[in-house]
């Protein structure tokens, strides 16, 4: 569905976040004057309000009944897409639709690297964009890294190529990527997906359904090696032997050694994994990869994933807020690994387990686990029968100020507080950011100098 085909149909935007705005504003160039209806939370009303548009209407009860009312809802990303009142609505003949299909619709050929997995899709996805401007490629940088591709619906001059990261919400809604790269899938989102097959489902629709020209994926990852793809599905590999791969700390590509990852702006070797990710997505586009190698030393690390935000009385601070699985907080720990680590985890519980965290820390103890949020206690209690026998300081916070006190205490004048929490920040903070810079403030920082996504949008 294209925006023009939404003239003459009653149409509201669902959720008033980030993507919410960038639909309403792309409605409002594209279809001016039309009657919209958005449905938003009480403390966005205000906001809404001082548009002082007569031809919206504002409401704040999103439900089955009222989103029927409708021929055509945009949904933002974050409503799940199998609950009620969407699946009630739908029922009743209402259209869902979201600003990543409405992009696509509208962007039929634009030339698309589109990046989704687990961990580590905004890294590759911002490393994707360094490499295509090293190469003199206009490129843009958008979608889930924090820029709604809506925000550049009429870009002029249009750029050579889309580097666009996707959450496991919109990956259905893309329409024929030059290259579809997943770089690897554990549980996640269950709560949004209803289940672990649906959320993997969800994530392969990227390969399955958007009809990528190739699909890129990792090589060492087992769900997606045990894959049985279409016939005449074109399926290129990451993490192999034969391609772009990590060996003896060295970026490879085949048999060459490319570069020393000690060169490296990108701490741990998830983080090189995503490198070679990158150069092999560059290289998908028939561009020679090994050349622009060098360039990235030049990249500057997104923040929140695993950023030292400082120093301070012999106590270095990293901020790993953009962790929201178990698995996340292993990684931090593998590129921090053993006695000299206090790691701060805990947040929001979507019913994740954590037993293959509690197998990580009994093999190799940090010098302390402070777990807090909502599943705090039950990490707690998760490790509790093996802080003994693993020799390392357990304790259980109330508040991310509690948390980095007694992680000082566990360090004393030497170490590394870590927070990597595996678990989403809500309903405590509004997002990641709003966490890892309230981790920075408790650590005696300035939060304000520590979000800044550089290379978002087209250069």
């Amino acid at each position: 569905m294209r925006i023009s085909e939404l003239d003459g149909k009653k149409v509201a935007i669902w959720g008033y976040g980030r993507e919410g705005r960038a639909a309403l504003a792309a409605l409002r160039w594209r279809l001016p004057g039309r009657p919209l209806t958005v449905f938003c939370k009480e403390d966005e009303v205000a906001d809404l309000k001082a548009h002082e548009d007569p031809t919206l209407v504002i409401r704040t009860d999103a439900d089955s009944e009222t989103l029927s009312a409708f021929d055509v809802v945009i949904k933002s990303p974050g409503i799940s897409a199998y609950s009620s009142p969407k699946v009630d609505a739908e029922l009743n003949g209402v259209t869902f639709t979201s600003g990543t299909a409405l992009w696509f619709e509208e962007n039929s050929g634009a030339h698309t690297v589109c990046v989704t997995g687990t961990k580590g899709k905004s890294t590759t996805t911002a490393l994707i964009a360094h490499l295509l401007r090293a190469a003199g490629e206009r490129t843009a940088l958008a979608g889930n890294i924090g820029l709604p591709l809506l925000e550049l619906l009429d870009v002029q001059p249009p750029p050579d190529v889309w580097a666009i990261e996707l959450s496991s919400y919109q990956t259905r809604d893309v329409q024929r990527p030059a290259v579809a790269v997943v770089l690897n899938l554990f549980p996640e989102h269950l709560d949004w997906h209803g289940s672990e097959a649906r959320y993997f489902s969800d994530k392969l629709s990227l390969i399955t359904a958007a009809k990528p020209g190739i699909a890129l994926l990792n090589g060492e990852d087992a769900r997606l090696g045990a894959l049985n793809f279409d016939p005449g599905m074109k399926v290129q590999w990451f993490n192999t032997d034969e391609g772009w791969h990590v060996r003896d700390r060295w970026i490879m590509r085949g048999g060459r050694a490319v570069i020393d990852v000690k060169f490296l702006p990108l701490p741990g070797r998830h983080n090189w994994v995503n490198l070679c990710a990158a150069l092999a997505a560059v290289e998908a586009l028939g561009i020679d990869a090994v050349p622009l190698a060098e360039s990235i030393v030049n990249f500057v690390p997104l923040p929140h994933r695993l950023q030292r935000i400082g120093e301070r009385d012999g106590l270095v601070f990293v901020n790993d807020s953009i962790s929201t699985t178990p698995h996340a907080s292993i990684a931090a720990l593998d590129w921090s690994p053993g006695r000299g680590t206090a790691i701060l985890v805990g947040g929001y519980d979507r019913g994740l387990d954590w037993g293959v965290f509690a197998e990580r820390i009994a093999a190799d103890a940090p010098t302390a686990v402070i777990t807090m949020g909502q599943n705090g206690p039950a990490i707690f209690e998760r490790l509790k029968p093996i802080a003994a026998s693993a020799k390392f300081v357990l304790r259980e916070s109330t508040s991310m100020e509690e948390a980095v006190r007694m992680a000082l205490e566990a360090l004393g004048s030497r170490g590394t507080v870590l927070l990597s929490p595996g678990a989403p920040s809500f309903p405590r903070y509004k997002d990641y950011a709003e966490r890892g810079k309230h981790f920075a403030q408790a650590a005696g920082f300035d939060p304000d100098l520590i979000s800044q996504i550089p290379g978002m949008g087209v250069r």
